[in-house]
């Protein structure tokens, strides 16, 4: 009787560690304190472990290619749900199935086959000088074809994935062809040649370099909120404009993750997806 109390009570400890002692591995693209403090909440209220490996997005998807079944990694978290079908397109991702998920994730932001699940959503907006233009010169995206903004538009490389996917909004709207012909147009009315990350290019405009950005919303908030005086300073003297309201809304991309193919600790990826996605969680992303 007294052992086979024991060995209940062992069994127990034994089931007991092995929760506390389960982790999973996430490869990141992503880069914020937000996540560092959702990972931290996830291990205190589950007991599971989150190891991070970060790099560009393009160089963990080539990665988990390389590994393939053998890869450590259970969850793929990334920005632009381009590199999201990327990922399911190299069969790196595979097909889970969670309510929780299917609740806390609109159809429209998650893959239909539940290969992967937004987590946030970014706009690709205009941000204008506070002293050059008034909101009412600024209207949609193919305005910023006119010839009345020549010189005047600012903009990262067009081999950054942000700037791609506005791309294929446009070609989406009005056809390749007419796509082609605006993205050189816009070209043409650029203030210097596509250069530095979203925020140097709200710094352009804040310097009187040119009068109008294509960037990411979060971005201006970063500056807002930067230790930096400088920061705050080019924040202060920009405003934001959210294009194409009257017909197909202001392009906003996603962020988001999912199970690898390789998952050993599948059950453990979804529940850390499902917090991610969670209403919680989204108050620490917002």
């Amino acid at each position: 009787m007294k052992l086979t109390s024991f060995l209940i009570a062992l069994a127990g400890f034994t089931a007991n560690m092995m929760i506390h002692a389960a982790e999973i591995n996430v490869y990141s693209h992503r880069h914020y304190d937000s996540d560092k403090i959702l990972f931290t909440q996830f291990t205190k209220e589950t007991g599971i472990k989150v190891n991070v490996v970060k790099a560009s997005a393009d160089q963990l998807i080539q990665r988990l290619i390389s590994e393939g079944k053998n890869s450590p990694a259970d969850v793929l978290l990334t920005v632009d749900a381009g590199r999201l079908y990327r990922a399911k397109a190299a069969g790196v991702l595979q097909s889970v199935e969670s309510a929780a998920l299917n609740k806390n994730v609109p159809a429209a932001m998650r893959d239909p086959e539940g290969h992967w699940y937004g987590m946030t959503v970014r706009a690709r907006v205009l941000v204008y000088s506070k002293s050059r233009v008034k909101p009412s010169e600024l209207s949609t995206y193919e305005d910023l074809a006119n010839s009345k903004w020549r010189g005047r538009v600012v903009a990262r490389s067009s081999s950054n994935i942000y700037n791609q996917s506005l791309l294929a909004s446009v070609i989406d709207a009005h056809g390749s062809k007419q796509a082609l012909a605006w993205a050189k147009a816009v070209r043409g009315n650029m203030a210097r040649s596509p250069q530095g990350s979203d925020r140097d290019q709200a710094r352009a405009v804040a310097a009187g370099l040119a009068d109008v950005a294509i960037m990411n919303t979060y971005y201006l908030g970063i500056l807002a909120n930067s230790s930096t005086a400088a920061d705050r300073d080019v924040a202060s003297k920009v405003a934001v404009f959210f294009p194409n309201q009257k017909d197909r809304g202001t392009h906003v991309n996603v962020s988001g993750g999912g199970v690898t193919a390789s998952a050993k600790n599948k059950r453990e990826a979804i529940k850390f997806l499902e917090f991610l996605t969670s209403p919680k969680s989204q108050e620490t992303f917002g």
